[in-house]
């Protein structure tokens, strides 16, 4: 069985295949790259590197030719040719390629998701379940990583501001994330959707466990959306981007990031980092 990973040199990429050298012979996992030379340069020796876009439907055709499963990871926003474009392309070249089944980096509660950052991924796996494929969706709930700014901030003595409110997030690491990936791809039976997340706690809990793990005091002040956004700018964050990070807030007071789900434990076979145990390997990278 030949398995391929797309955008195969980002950090989740490199993380899926690194586990599935675990368990896969590395002449059955095929790394699909926009950079051929950096993908021999940064990829396991032994894998086989192929060259396709996302942005060209047959260059994808081509690289997925003889493929019988893809690990499908979702692009980056903000391009010139629009996401939701960039992943139909996948699509389809999947379709024309003869792939039977691919898992899709998906968005917590893409079913139901109503946040503006989580569109694309809802047109996706529309797209994917129309497709006739078999698909599983993974919808991963948020990288800790993600608050690295906070995490340090905090380490260092530093007050933050954050309008989620008590808004719950269920965070877990990148590496588990790909790990629990990498693991469904092997699967006999994948299920069609998994609710991919570490247990939910809000800012509050955040910072309380950031001063456990510091053991020096932590302030993430609760504020309203003008004065997260005014922080912000203070802070000189683009002006653009101000806009996305406060998305990204409004999303969690929203609770669409609060998943109560076993699914990522459940695949890892043990589980998920617990909180304090996460803070501390991230602060210590």
């Amino acid at each position: 069985m030949k398995i391929a990973i797309s955008a195969a040199t980002g950090h989740f990429g490199q993380l899926a295949i690194q586990e599935l050298l675990k368990t896969v012979a590395a002449g059955d996992i095929v790394a699909v790259v926009r950079n051929r030379e950096k993908g021999q340069r940064l990829l396991p020796a032994g894998i086989t590197v192929r060259q396709a876009d996302y942005t060209d439907e047959v260059a994808m055709t081509t690289a997925l030719a003889g493929i019988d499963r893809l690990l499908f990871i979702s692009s980056v926003p903000g391009g010139p040719i629009s996401r939701q474009q960039q992943h139909a392309n996948v699509v389809k070249a999947a379709q024309a390629a003869g792939v039977s089944y691919v898992a899709y980096t998906s968005f917590a509660k893409a079913d139901t998701a109503q946040s503006p950052l989580s569109k694309d991924h809802v047109a996706t796996e529309a797209l994917l379940k129309a497709s006739g494929l078999q698909v599983s969706f993974l919808r991963n709930a948020w990288y800790l990583e993600n608050e690295l700014s906070y995490l340090q901030a905090g380490a260092q003595g530093q007050d933050s501001v954050y309008a989620a409110g008590d808004g719950r997030i269920g965070f877990a690491l990148e590496r588990e994330y790909a790990e629990a990936a990498a693991k469904v791809m092997t699967m006999p039976v994948p299920k069609p959707v998994y609710e991919f997340a570490g247990t939910p706690v809000t800012y509050a809990e955040l910072a309380a466990t950031l001063q456990t793990v510091t053991s020096q005091a932590v302030t993430f002040k609760a504020v309203s959306d003008d004065t997260y956004r005014q922080a912000m700018r203070e802070a000189g964050v683009a002006p653009e981007l101000v806009e996305v990070l406060l998305s990204m807030q409004i999303m969690m007071r929203a609770g669409e990031l609060d998943v109560t789900s076993s699914d990522l434990a459940d695949v890892l076979g043990r589980p998920v980092t617990p909180l304090a145990t996460a803070i501390r390997e991230i602060l210590s990278r």
